[in-house]
Parts: C-alpha cells; sequence; structure tokens
C-alpha cells in the first residue's frame, strides 16, 4: 500500500502538528478475522486508560473513544472484522511511512543475592531519582517532563550510564537482582522487561520502572557505522556476540548509551506503558504523542510477520516519531530471533473512531 503524498513537517511535535490525511477505506486493509479478533480483545482490555488518559497526539478525547469500546464488549463470534468496519476510520500521520523494529521478554541468568558469577546489579528506582512536570511551571511547557536530581540548590541531570556502572547510585538504589552477564542486563534494558532465571530454577519477572532521562542511542548503529560489525552480524543476536568477544570495548560501546533502566519486580507477565498486560504478535510501542495509547493501527510493512492489526499500548525510549513502532513477541526463542531481526519498512494506518477526522476538520472518503 502507497502512503498518502503528505510534505513531512520537521520536528513536528503532535500528530495534528504533522499533518492528518485520510487513509483509505477500512474495508480495503487486509484484515484477518483471527488477528482482528486478537486486537479487539486486547482493544477492550485498554478501553479503561484509552478513556481516562488525555491523549497528547491532539487527536482524540477520552469520550471519543466510549462507542467503540462499549461495542467491543459484545461482539459475536466471527465478527471481529466487522467491529472494526463499523467503528473506526483510517487517517495517516504525516507521509505515513513506517518503520518497526521488536522487542520481547528476554530470559537471563541471575541471582537474588550477589554471589560468584552474579555481580551484574540490576537496580530499583533510586530514591534521588525526580520527575519534573515542566507544564506546572509555565503553559508553553505542557506535555514537557524531565527527570534529574539535587546537587545543592541546584536541579541537574541524573547520573548517566557510564557513571552507574562505576557505582554511583550504590546506596540510593536498591538491587533486585544481580544479572551473570553485562550485555544480558544491558539488552534486559532495552527490551524493559524479562524473566530472571534464578540458580534454583525458580523465576522472577521484572519490569520497568522508571529511566534516568539521558537520551537513549542506539549502538548498533554505533558498531555499524564504525566498520565493527559485518553483513549479517546487525541483528540484536550479532551485536551480543560482539559484545561478548570484546568485552573491554564492549563496555565501552555500551556506556555511549547513556540511558539506563531501572526496574521492578512484577507478579504479572510483562505490562506496558498503559499499565497492562501486552501480547506477543498483538500489542506495539509508539510515541504517544502521535499515536493515541490504546488506538489499533495497521502496518502494512515489507515483512509480512509485522504486517497486519496491531494496538498501541507501550511506550520506548527509542520509539520517537511519527510512525515508528517497536513490535511486541511474547517470550521465548522464536520471538527473541523475530524480535532481535526486526527491521520493517512499509506504511502505517492509525484507526480511529469514526467522526474523529471530521471533528478535527478532516474530510475522510465515503464508507463502503
Amino acid at each position: 500500500m502507497l502512503a498518502t503524498q503528505v510534505q513531512p513537517v520537521a520536528d513536528a511535535a503532535t500528530a495534528v502538528d504533522a499533518g492528518v490525511t485520510p487513509g483509505p477505506s477500512i474495508a480495503s486493509l487486509p484484515i484477518v478475522e483471527a488477528q482482528a479478533e486478537a486486537a479487539r480483545a486486547a482493544f477492550l482490555y485498554s478501553c479503561p486508560g484509552l478513556i481516562r488518559r488525555v491523549d497528547p497526539s491532539g487527536l482524540t478525547s477520552g469520550a471519543d473513544w466510549q462507542p467503540a469500546c462499549n461495542a467491543a464488549r459484545s461482539v459475536p463470534r466471527g465478527g471481529a472484522r466487522q467491529f472494526f468496519l463499523d467503528n473506526f476510520e483510517v487517517a495517516q500521520i504525516g507521509d505515513g511511512k513506517a518503520f518497526a523494529t521488536g522487542y520481547y521478554e528476554p530470559e537471563i541468568s541471575a541471582s537474588r543475592d550477589r554471589r560468584g558469577g552474579y555481580d551484574v546489579p540490576i537496580y530499583a528506582r533510586p530514591n534521588d531519582l525526580i520527575d519534573v512536570d515542566l507544564g506546572q511551571f509555565t503553559t508553553d511547557l505542557k506535555g514537557k517532563k524531565i527527570r534529574g536530581r539535587v546537587e545543592g540548590t541546584n536541579f541537574i541531570p541524573y547520573y548517566d550510564r557510564a557513571a552507574i556502572n562505576r557505582g554511583a547510585v550504590a546506596n540510593k538504589a536498591p538491587v533486585l537482582a544481580w544479572g551473570a552477564d553485562e550485555a544480558a542486563v544491558f539488552f534486559l534494558q532495552i527490551q524493559g522487561s524479562g524473566r530472571l532465571r534464578l540458580p534454583d530454577g525458580s523465576f522472577m519477572r521484572v519490569g520497568y520502572a522508571t529511566q534516568n532521562g539521558r537520551d537513549y542511542t542506539g549502538i548498533g548503529k554505533l558498531m555499524k557505522d564504525r566498520g565493527l560489525l559485518g553483513p549479517g552480524q546487525t541483528s540484536m543476536q550479532g551485536i551480543v556476540a560482539w559484545l561478548h568477544a570484546h568485552p573491554t570495548e564492549g563496555r565501552a560501546i555500551m556506556e555511549e548509551n547513556r540511558s539506563f533502566v531501572f526496574f521492578r519486580e512484577l507478579d504479572t507477565p510483562p505490562v506496558g506503558a498503559m499499565g497492562y498486560v501486552v501480547s506477543g504478535g498483538i500489542s506495539v510501542a509508539a510515541d504517544t504523542r502521535f499515536v493515541p495509547l490504546g488506538a489499533p493501527v495497521f502496518l502494512s510493512m515489507d515483512r509480512q510477520d509485522a504486517s497486519g492489526l496491531w494496538v498501541a499500548q507501550d511506550t520506548g525510549g527509542a520509539i520517537k516519531g511519527s510512525n515508528r513502532f517497536d513490535t511486541y513477541w511474547g517470550a521465548g526463542a522464536a520471538a527473541e530471533a523475530t524480535a532481535g531481526g526486526m527491521a520493517a519498512r512499509g506504511t502505517a494506518f492509525l484507526l480511529l473512531p469514526r467522526g474523529t477526522l471530521a471533528r478535527i476538520g478532516i474530510r475522510a472518503p465515503a464508507a463502503f
């Protein structure tokens, strides 16, 4: 499918700023019933948060979603595709050109106590990390937030990865567990949640609690640009293999990603930014400035496994900008292989409640 020809808006702050155009008729999207039913269930699960949340994209209000949420409760068997046809219309944000990566629930070796072979700390939130909502100080900064710490009478950026690795939070952040492999803990942070396999064979689940406020830098691109990775080595698996083979240089490269994630212990499967459990093959992370959290999205990509109907239930430090998505694949070896090699390009179609485009002054094509 081709994206509508719209001139991208540089540095657009919201979907409305980026430009919104009507997409094709929803009936023309190749939505299959099985995936539609899974997406309907995920959408319904997200409805309480979707209705309650303020939508920073500028596209919708909570009340806009109420009719579709009501309809999602009583869909007959085999009627999920028709549910989407009856309750949604299609929009494209900016030029609609999409890029999708993948993430999964990793499983790594760890111990609740520090012992031989387990010496990489997996930290909980530090007690001196402060979130600041800048919109409370001036309306010009509404929706903007920063994180940092107080030093004397000054508010300054929080410690970066290198400082944390050298013990900057040792007396400020509880250690949930100790990992056996620095690269594995690094990628646990990138995935945002995971299962820790403990020495006695039991498991402990951890999920994203917060982040240090520093910008995320993808080390894969750094390594590729420096010629450290050859053809076929730029997947997550290839990066990990290089880090294991070059531990000293690998640590230095990992520290170029100044972002650092802190965790909390979970008693459920992984949850996304909405606070709801995410589903492999259905949940996708997006930038909330361009996609309302809880909204369905249809991706038409150059990889079949990434194409289809998804529900935006999560966010990510590297997932920034319109039409940028991170597809979730669940747990296990197959999920790891798919997520680790995912780099799909194509077109994104955002599904909005019927009437949204007209309300924001955009004429939609006739439904059929």
